[in-house]
């Protein structure tokens, strides 16, 4: 393994909050850092020393970007995987491709993990309109519908509580392939991040209860209570399996819940991650640094919790016009990050609080 030297360019497939965090750590580091997303509110130009726009499907834009730089990766995991196959053979991609194919599609996710032996809610698909109520049949209500491909933060999610919400199911979804998941009970979510070496070694942060309000995380706190505590090992088991047998390199996220059967798994992300962000100043080496270590074949930093307690907040919508109160607070440390517009509904930063 050689690692790539400082001044050398990283390229990164997105050009939102994450993108922009990983721009400021990899600059930290001494490396440059090269954006490529579509037209958009991309606030990770801001901070980066080049940025592209182009499609994610634009073959000689990518080309041309993938040509610039020393290794590419990518924040989020909507990015196409066809291509990728474009440039995969002009510049090393971090976290690999087959990554995206699992996180991409919720049934070949969960089929993954069941293979690792990993425990999941019990689900069924419904590839046409005609299926629904099939699947909705096999899982039972009260469950959860959810596109099999895209969606986040709540979005391409329909809670059935009763037939009558299947009358428009289909429509209100997207009209496109479902996968329907029993509603599970449970007493607490929580994430295991870990940052995986391109020579394998693996490290994990301290697992965050996370608190989710209309289907976006609103907090992440540590320590996270003696149940998820209790769960965490198994969970840190079962994704070190799932980032081992992917041949990952990166920051990997794997959501669970806490429940009286042992951790459940509900989705991975094969990036840094929402809940991850306490580590900036919560944790000795950020999930952003550790993540641009791991793609360049440095040395992996020390992922121990820094304080006693501590809490990130996500400030939605409007939430960020408090900015003054909230660093008249000496426990905090505010993030905005840049975009234009706050809508409702719309992360535009983050807060932690550090309690020592």
């Amino acid at each position: 393994m050689t690692a790539l030297p400082p001044g050398s360019t990283i390229g990164i497939l997105g050009g939102g909050q994450l993108g922009r965090m990983l721009a400021v750590a990899a600059a930290q580091l001494g490396y440059r850092c090269h954006i490529y997303a579509p037209a958009g509110d991309n606030v990770a130009f801001d901070v980066a020393a080049h940025s592209s726009i182009g499609a994610y499907d634009d073959h000689a834009a990518l080309k041309d970007f993938a040509q610039q730089c020393d290794v590419v990766t990518f924040e989020f995991e909507n990015v196409p995987v066809a291509p990728l196959e474009t440039i995969a053979g002009l510049v090393p991609i971090y976290p690999p491709a087959k990554a995206l194919e699992v996180a991409q599609d919720r049934d070949a996710e969960k089929r993954f993990v069941r293979s690792l032996g990993g425990q999941t809610a019990n689900f069924a698909i419904a590839n046409i309109q005609g299926d629904v109520q099939a699947a909705v049949d096999a899982v039972g209500i009260p469950c959860i519908l959810k596109t099999i491909r895209m969606g986040y933060d709540g979005k391409g999610q329909l809670r059935v509580t009763s037939q009558d919400d299947l009358a428009d199911a289909w429509a209100q979804t997207g009209a496109q392939p479902l996968i329907a998941e029993a509603m599970v009970q449970f007493d607490a979510e929580f994430s295991v991040i870990l940052v995986r070496g391109q020579d394998g070694e693996i490290r994990f942060w301290d697992s965050p209860h996370n608190v989710h309000v209309g289907g976006i995380l609103a907090t992440s706190t540590l320590p996270a209570g003696a149940l998820v505590e209790s769960q965490q090992q198994a969970a840190r088991d079962m994704a070190a399996a799932v980032a081992t047998k992917l041949d990952y390199v990166g920051v990997f996220t794997a959501e669970f819940f806490a429940s009286s059967a042992g951790p459940l798994f509900n989705e991975i992300a094969p990036r840094v991650h929402n809940s991850g962000h306490w580590t900036i100043e919560g944790a000795a080496t950020s999930q952003f640094e550790n993540h641009i270590r791991a793609i360049c074949g440095l040395p992996l930093g020390s992922t121990e919790t820094v304080a006693a307690r501590v809490e990130m907040q996500n400030l939605i919508g409007d939430d960020g016009d408090a900015f003054e109160q909230i660093l008249a607070d000496p426990a905090a440390h505010l993030h905005l990050y840049g975009k234009a517009q706050a809508r409702p509904g719309r992360k535009i930063g983050h807060v932690t609080r550090l309690y020592r």
